[in-house]
């Protein structure tokens, strides 16, 4: 039965953008599990939301530069939307989160002990542990999906390996908590060197080391997983680029030269 056309509404359009966010560029094509699914739940076609998806896509920078094009005619909410994300990312992840665990999905399952959580009448310190939950979730599933599932250093693509790393540590910044230019996939040894300020980004996305790391007996491990990235050029993700002035913080305020 074909659907009718209607205008999209401004929840809708959060939970494909929170689906845009999570899924690899190479899936977003009506063939994915996800997509269909979402699609029946917001009652729309596949092929509709893969290409919303993709008009999300024709917005980012990074794939502008790919040449990536969506829909001649997206909408201006599309946009709005895109700014709305990008000039508020902790509340849109928070919001979108919560949305999706309205439906049923697969993905609202694994969602909706937090929905319920923030539903009922708990302390409002356990509500907001439970924003916290789902805005990192976000956040780590991004970043994650944006580098398509490895270290942007040493390539490692094992997922249970990796960390979703925040460039301006969350602690020091509210409103860079869920944004993806905040963050880099990096492998457990990498995560740890970075949040320790073992290693850097250069202006340049180089690599660098901290004087810290330059010892003259060092293990093959320490050689192949430090010693030997000084100087390699990060490797970039197919979205949401990272930020350099959070690099810039990261050299001036958490790098041990």
């Amino acid at each position: 039965m074909k659907r009718e056309a209607k205008n999209w509404s401004r929840d809708e359009l959060i939970i494909v953008f929170n689906l845009y966010c999570r899924t690899p560029f190479g899936r977003m094509h009506k063939s994915n599990p996800e997509i269909s699914q979402l699609a029946e739940n917001v009652g729309r076609t596949p092929s509709a939301v893969a290409m919303k998806m993709v008009n999300f896509a024709s917005m980012d920078p990074s794939q502008q530069k790919r040449n990536i094009k969506g829909l001649s005619h997206a909408s201006r909410q599309d946009s709005q939307i895109w700014d709305e994300f990008n000039h508020n990312w902790e509340n849109l992840a928070f919001e979108s989160q919560r949305a999706i665990a309205g439906f049923k999905t697969e993905r609202s399952k694994e969602l909706i002990d937090e929905k319920t959580l923030l539903d009922s009448d708990i302390p409002t310190e356990a509500q907001k542990s439970v924003r916290v939950r789902l805005v990192q979730r976000f956040f780590r599933e991004t970043v994650l999906s944006s580098y398509n599932f490895s270290c942007a250093i040493c390539s490692l693509n094992l997922p249970m390996l990796l960390n979703a790393s925040h460039i301006i540590p969350w602690s020091v910044d509210k409103t860079r908590r869920a944004d993806p230019r905040n963050g880099l996939s990096l492998c457990a040894l990498h995560d740890r060197a970075f949040d320790r300020g073992l290693i850097g980004v250069d202006e340049r996305f180089h690599i660098i080391l901290s004087s810290k790391v330059k010892v003259r007996e060092a293990s093959k491990l320490h050689k192949v997983g430090l010693l030997e990235i000084e100087g390699q050029m990060l490797r970039l993700p197919d979205r949401f680029r990272p930020d350099p002035v959070a690099f810039t913080y990261h050299r001036e305020k958490v790098f041990l030269q």
